[in-house]
């Protein structure tokens, strides 16, 4: 096993995990419901959620930075 396959399975773990992450948050938006009036004016930010959104943008910058890195073929 050399660099390259071993970034790429990091590479695409971190797409899988990227996407369960996504999909894990919270809607922000109201919706239909904010039409109607019954949309929260004020909520409370929860330690999970401030959590949850650092490992997302921690996985998104890696994912990202190792896409640029095993496209531009910089480890051969």
């Amino acid at each position: 096993m050399n660099v390259t396959q071993l970034m790429q399975i990091v590479w695409g773990l971190s797409a899988l995990l990227l996407i369960v992450l996504v999909l894990l948050h919270s809607p922000k938006g109201d919706g239909i419901g904010g039409i109607g009036g019954q949309a929260q004016l004020f909520t409370s930010t929860k330690s999970a959620e401030v959590t949850l959104n650092r490992v997302t943008w921690v996985l998104s910058i890696l994912f990202m930075s190792l896409t640029v890195v095993l496209s531009a073929g910089w480890l051969a």
